[in-house]
């Protein structure tokens, strides 16, 4: 039996790191939950104080298949690299021509880039020049690839 997860981003600002990872997964904002109609209502409702509104954020996808994503607000900023990241697959694998693999690559790593994100390397094939992927960083500097 399989167990259900969700991942969840520790963050400073959960609403902006949230709105980013739409942009990248294609998600929408998480639905509130069941019998209220907004986010502001639940949150009115439990008389949570509007100054710990962003406190959290949640992100998920339409289609309901792939897991949610939770972003929690805390104190510290990120001191170390990643031990987990998101691999964006936009390339189609090794098997497409590199022209095309690079070009996806470069076209959504642009989109990435309006939206906040920065290139911290190129990373080629191994014992080649030619690109196999590009680590990223979130507006916060949560590590990524586009592959």
């Amino acid at each position: 039996m399989t167990t259900h997860w969700t991942l969840t981003v520790d963050c400073r600002d959960p609403a902006l790191v949230a709105r980013f990872w739409c942009t990248a997964l294609g998600y929408t904002e998480a639905d509130p939950p069941q019998g209220w109609d907004t986010w502001q209502a639940w949150l009115t409702e439990l008389n949570v104080p509007e100054d710990e509104w962003n406190d959290g954020a949640s992100i998920s996808d339409p289609d309901g298949v792939l897991p949610s994503i939770s972003f929690l607000k805390v104190p510290e900023p990120r001191t170390g690299k990643n031990r987990l990241h998101l691999d964006l697959q936009v390339a189609g694998g090794r098997a497409q021509p590199q022209h095309l693999r690079e070009q996806r690559i470069r076209s959504k790593a642009e989109a990435l880039i309006a939206a906040g994100a920065t290139v911290v390397r190129e990373v080629p094939m191994e014992g080649s020049s030619t690109l196999d992927h590009l680590w990223m960083q979130d507006p916060e500097g949560n590590d990524f690839c586009v592959v």
